[in-house]
């Protein structure tokens, strides 16, 4: 059974979060509290296994409130419940960064908005509360790298004409400290799949570009791709790859779902193969279920390259795994090293020599 503790400051979010928590057998919710100093002062009473957690409230926010819950309890999954607005956004990538787990966005109006965020909820819940009751769920998937398909001897590598990354699950903190060992200057367009709403999208974009070298933002649909730039699939849309009067483009789609998922990142690696063929290097980082792997079928079949971010750096290890179970990953990673990893082969390829990194430098 997962206990959760359920902290809102609204009474009527307070009940409709009970009333979808315990409609499901595996998931006790243990108390609530309606502020975050009074969440803090339940956290060893109750011992939840899961904090559900509002952004705004009145005596300390989110954020604060995560710091806080770190001290004392450092591995224990809180997910961040907020409103699809800007602010709201904003609040909860920065929570992300102070240390919750995941998050999710409070439904809009309509019976369709409900179910759908019911089963995100449900589905979320269900994974990092069971995860927090049994050893670490990275500690539990094994990489053999002799698994992995060695490349030919004799081939050549294959110019690389762009990067394409796939996330969920603690993405946004694994792509900011990905990109801020990135240098402004690679030759080679980077395009990007987080599993995150719309609004949440075009925040985490500026946030990436504020904190890196590299300008990155949320794709629109015929957007002339540029190297050396980042595009972002926009929440609740699929992102392709394209040509336009001569230029390559994003182009933007609202096709089914995949792996309930939109934007999948299948959706991107399938397109990527392709457009790119064999110049493709992608990278698939932590998050939760298979997404990617599919699409990665293609870009190893085309002759890219995929990289896995390492179980043990991961938040949730299941879609990196997938690639490397698949036997799909061409090198698997620690977080730390994937950003020298993609400059050194996208340089290489290009006949550069990777750039020194200045001493001091980030």
């Amino acid at each position: 059974m997962i206990k959760v503790l359920i902290v809102d400051d609204s009474v009527v979010v307070r009940r409709m979060l009970v009333t979808i928590l315990e409609s499901e057998p595996g998931i006790e919710v243990v108390g609530w509290a309606g502020s975050g100093m009074s969440a803090l002062q339940k956290l060893s009473i109750l011992d939840p296994d899961l904090v559900l957690l509002d952004v705004m409230m009145p005596d300390m926010d989110g954020i604060k409130t995560v710091r806080r819950m770190r001290l004392t309890h450092p591995t224990m999954p809180v997910i961040m419940c907020s409103s699809l607005t800007e602010s709201g956004a904003d609040v909860t990538l920065r929570a992300l960064a102070a240390g919750a787990t995941d998050h999710v966005a409070k439904p809009g109006p309509g019976e369709n908005q409900f179910e759908l965020f019911r089963q995100e909820l449900l589905g979320k819940v269900l994974t990092l509360g069971n995860a927090s009751q049994t050893p670490h769920i990275a500690d539990s998937v094994e990489v053999d790298v002799t698994l992995m398909p060695p490349a030919p001897v004799a081939q050549l590598p294959s110019t690389i004409q762009a990067v394409a990354i796939g996330c969920s699950t603690g993405g946004p903190n694994a792509l900011a400290t990905l990109f801020a060992r990135l240098p402004g200057d690679l030759p080679v367009p980077i395009f990007i799949v987080q599993h995150m709403p719309k609004v949440f999208t075009k925040i985490l974009a500026d946030r990436l570009t504020a904190s890196s070298s590299v300008r990155v933002a949320e794709a629109t649909h015929g957007m002339a791709v540029e190297p050396g730039r980042g595009y972002i699939a926009p929440g609740d849309f699929h992102l392709k790859i394209g040509r336009a009067n001569g230029r390559v483009v994003t182009l933007l789609n609202q096709d089914p779902p995949e792996h309930s998922c939109r934007p999948a990142v299948d959706v991107l690696f399938r397109s990527a193969a392709r457009f790119y063929r064999d110049g493709v290097l992608a990278c698939v980082l932590t998050g939760m279920g298979s997404d990617g792997a599919l699409g990665a079928q293609d870009l190893v079949r085309a002759g890219s390259k995929v990289l896995a971010q390492s179980a043990e750096t991961c938040v949730i290890p299941s879609m990196p795994a997938a690639i490397v179970e698949a036997r799909l990953a061409d090198k698997v990673l620690h977080l730390d090293g994937l950003a020298d990893e993609i400059v050194a082969r996208v340089r290489r390829s290009h006949g550069q020599l990777p750039r020194a990194r200045a001493q001091g430098e980030a």
